[in-house]
């Protein structure tokens, strides 16, 4: 694995771009949002989630607030980015961001749902993947988007701590969109992270990685299901080198 340890957050090194992956851990944020919790649509204190973002600010690179992300609806928009939102430029609906920028990063918040990190000489990009985000489009929507900001050349990916198909369970109508794809295991579990890595494949990105790592049975991440709805986030992070 290309990712080591690093003040408690995976930390990778990817051809032009530096990459976390953040953990529950190393932050200030208590009671079921213990630690490191980055999400301010919890009912997680607003200055722990603020001091939070700053401490993951130091291990990316970037000071907060120059991050790129949006209000993440498991959709498939990936805004194309020119400068990280503020109060001229409001967030808006989407689940990923595709940026040039060489000061800011490209973030996705997520509690069980795969966090997918694009990078490419001339830009990068983070995705939000959950089961309706995959079924619709969102891993080549993403490889569209970056080629955008970037130009046409080699992309590599990541993939994140997510629900694996250990124990990510789901019902039949949501398997049934992805029949094309060997990602069932057993009677109901779901392996996103095989889908991810055959869309990016589909899409031209012949390098995938993948950290591995389940939320929902590893206790070192935030997990919706495994804590009954009532936990943190944390997030991927992609950047310019």
């Amino acid at each position: 694995m290309i990712f080591r340890w690093e003040n408690e957050q995976l930390v990778g090194e990817l051809p032009h771009a530096r990459a976390v992956f953040s953990s529950a851990g190393g932050g200030v944020s208590t009671g079921p949002f213990a630690s490191l919790n980055l999400g301010l649509l919890t009912d997680d204190a607003p200055e722990n989630v603020a001091e939070n973002r700053r401490r993951l600010g130091e291990t990316v690179g970037h000071p907060w607030p120059r991050f790129c992300y949006g209000r993440q609806v498991h959709g498939t928009t990936v805004r194309r980015a020119t400068e990280p939102p503020s109060a001229e430029r409001p967030y808006t609906e989407e689940d990923g961001q595709a940026t040039a920028l060489t000061d800011a990063a490209a973030i996705v918040f997520t509690a069980d749902c795969l966090p997918v990190l694009l990078a490419a000489p001339g830009g990068v990009a983070a995705l939000h993947c959950g089961w309706r985000p995959l079924a619709g489009g969102i891993v080549a929507e993403g490889v569209r988007a970056l080629r955008e900001v970037a130009g046409e050349s080699e992309i590599v990916a990541a993939l994140g701590p997510a629900a694996r198909g250990c124990c990510y369970e789901v019902g039949e109508e949501v398997h049934a969109h992805f029949a094309a794809y060997d990602a069932r295991r057993g009677e109901r579990n779901l392996d996103l992270a095989a889908v991810a890595a055959q869309q990016l494949r589909d899409a031209g990105v012949d390098t995938v990685h993948d950290v591995e790592l389940c939320t929902m049975c590893d206790a070192r991440f935030f997990s919706h299901r495994r804590d009954k709805g009532i936990t943190g986030r944390q997030a991927g992070v992609i950047c310019r080198a």
